[in-house]
């Protein structure tokens, strides 16, 4: 199957993700990536040079931050959670669950952690009003790691058999109260 420079970034980028999530870094290899990706090896150091780098662009959240945040703070709640249903429902990459798998002593776990603190909480309570923005960006991101953990990890049957808009109309109220008091 050919793609196009895009697509192929965008496999390889979405293989390391998923092998980032279940595999200890120096577990994960550019052998194993190609073949998530279905690509050969040499295309991952034309696109990233080498495993390193590709990890570092894995373990940033710069364009789901972007995704994630792109509402007004009124209906950001809604969008929040809406955003990370249709990833589950569509099966793409969850935008928030790598820092689930986090290496709690290690170096790269640090990086993982910086990352998405300035790039989702910090991002998140700049956006918000009142001295208590950065605990209530926080919660409301944890809240949103909570419904991850149960449709991704957990796999709730009663979660996964409801429809999408209706998880979005109980839950969004609750992450809602966290960025507008």
């Amino acid at each position: 199957m050919r793609r196009d420079a895009a697509a192929t970034k965008a496999a390889i980028v979405r293989a390391a993700r998923r092998l980032l999530a279940t595999r200890a870094y120096g577990d994960i290899t550019l052998k194993a990536i190609a073949e998530q990706a279905e690509i050969s090896q040499p295309l991952i150091l034309k696109y990233f040079g080498n495993k390193d780098s590709l990890l570092a662009h894995v373990m940033s959240f710069e364009e789901d931050s972007a995704a994630l945040l792109d509402a007004p703070v009124a209906e950001l709640g809604a969008h929040m959670v809406r955003h990370m249903v249709q990833a589950h429902v569509s099966r793409s990459p969850d935008p928030l669950l790598r820092i689930v798998f986090a290496p709690v002593h290690s170096s790269r776990g640090d990086v993982l952690r910086d990352n998405f603190r300035t790039q989702i909480t910090e991002r998140l309570a700049r956006r918000l009003d009142g001295p208590d923005a950065p605990v209530r960006a926080e919660l409301a991101v944890g809240m949103l790691l909570g419904l991850t953990v149960m449709c991704r990890i957990a796999q709730g049957e009663a979660l996964g058999g409801t429809p999408p808009e209706e998880i979005v109309g109980r839950y969004a109220p609750v992450v809602q109260r966290f960025l507008t008091p």
